[in-house]
């Protein structure tokens, strides 16, 4: 476990880049969602020590931090893989085999819904909708700050596509 994993070191060691979101933010009433979302850009997800941190300088409960970060879809309590593979099931996906394109994704990666690869390179998240009903089924991964989409979605195409960013992680 990580130092900003635990909390067993000196926090402001551990969390230095949240030093000036706290001091923007920290005394502004309401700002519990900015706080999180600029310390989930900084990490990538919300540690325990992270939340923890954000408690003590804020003065908000850590169970009230948690209530927030685990109402709102967007906040992650788990690090994420390298490339976010983020799988539509709305409506025109559910209708044009979302569900059959998830399955293949968990034979060829051995993950589910949620769940990152043991290498850390994917992880699956299952979302309500992309906007990209006339490529049902799609999904996007993003990888940092890119995304690219991919639709029109078969079992072959979408293990073909992660067969690729593998081979292109690989390379390097």
């Amino acid at each position: 476990m990580s130092c900003k994993e635990s909390c067993c070191c000196k926090k402001e060691d551990a969390f230095p880049e949240l030093i000036s979101v706290l001091q923007n933010y920290g005394s502004v009433p309401g700002s519990l969602i900015t706080i999180l979302q600029k310390t989930q850009e900084i990490y990538g997800y919300l540690s325990v020590g992270a939340i923890e941190y954000i408690a003590e300088k804020t003065g908000i409960k850590p169970a009230d931090i948690y209530g927030v970060a685990t109402f709102y879809t967007q906040f992650r309590l788990k690090p994420i893989g390298k490339h976010l593979i983020m799988l539509c099931k709305g409506t025109a996906c559910h209708v044009n085999g979302a569900d059959q394109i998830e399955e293949a994704i968990t034979e060829e990666l051995g993950i589910g819904d949620g769940e990152t690869t043991g290498d850390g390179l994917f992880t699956l998240n299952n979302v309500a909708c992309l906007g990209c009903c006339s490529l049902a089924p799609v999904m996007m991964v993003r990888t940092g700050e890119e995304s690219e989409t991919y639709g029109n979605l078969t079992k072959d195409s979408v293990k073909e596509a992660l067969r690729k960013i593998k081979a292109e992680e690989e390379a390097k």
